[in-house]
């Protein structure tokens, strides 16, 4: 027993440390009940911590970003020859494949389910451990599903929006979600440097993906609303699969409602 609680403990560093600072804007809240009631109703519902987010958005972007996440990325894109590129993104990726069959079954897609387990089973063999992806080609496209879109699917809310130093946007939903996914097969058995070097994988190729987008964020009048609302856009996109019903607020059906209500008593002449 004691000779594998230091391999426990390194499996869980990354999130203790996101949970530690969930547990830090909690403790904040206290901090903020002084606030007046004019103010808090100016803020936004879905960000009750912006006064600790934008710090820490700001430690992110202007710092962590400019002078290590994006330097790395750019070096990593321009020495790793582009096959060896894509075949270690491809294992680090198909090891998330155990957890979308869970996420899948949980959501009752038997098909989306059934499509995941030749994935990772034909990837993880012929594939060489997800190195290429032959299951592309059979027309079984990755579809990754988080438990945080599980938690969605059942109508949880997303929670307060978080922005984690040095990781980005997040909130308690994706937190909670993220929390469960790391202790499905086999992310829970990989010890800490295969899986802290699995997450440097991703997290270069995400930020290299996002350099297309970086001059939009950078045009932005405030690229903190800019980078919340882009991620609740895209979480509420994920959790419906791509297909999210149209919302209209409250204030909007009303004039609609008006509207029809004027058009109905008009009189052709």
């Amino acid at each position: 027993m004691k000779q594998n609680l230091p391999m426990t403990l390194n499996r869980n560093v990354l999130v203790q440390y996101k949970l530690l600072l969930t547990l830090l804007f909690a403790l904040v809240i206290s901090a903020c009940s002084s606030t007046p009631s004019a103010q808090q109703g100016l803020s936004d519902p879905k960000d009750p911590f912006e006064a600790i987010n934008r710090p820490f958005w700001t430690f992110t972007w202007d710092y962590a970003d400019k002078y290590v996440l994006k330097p790395a990325s750019q070096g990593y894109v321009k020495y790793m020859p582009t096959p060896l590129r894509t075949g270690v993104y491809n294992m680090a990726l198909n090891l998330n494949e155990p957890s979308t069959i869970i996420n899948h079954l949980l959501q009752a897609k038997f098909s989306d389910a059934a499509k995941s387990t030749g994935r990772f089973v034909l990837n993880s063999t012929i594939g060489l451990l997800g190195f290429f992806d032959p299951a592309d080609d059979f027309g079984w496209s990755r579809q990754q599903e988080e438990f945080g879109e599980v938690l969605g699917s059942y109508g949880v809310g997303d929670g307060p929006y978080l922005m984690v130093p040095a990781l980005g946007p997040s909130s308690v939903r994706e937190e909670v979600g993220d929390y469960v996914d790391r202790y499905y097969w086999p992310l829970a058995i990989i010890d800490f440097w295969p899986n802290l070097l699995r997450a440097g994988i991703i997290g270069m190729e995400t930020r290299a993906a996002f350099a297309d987008q970086e001059a939009i964020l950078k045009d932005s009048i405030d690229p903190y609303e800019f980078v919340k609302n882009a991620y609740f856009q895209n979480m509420r996109y994920k959790v419906y699969d791509g297909n999210p019903p149209i919302e209209v607020d409250a204030s909007e059906e009303e004039d609609i409602d008006a509207y029809l209500e004027e058009l109905d008593g008009l009189e052709i002449e």
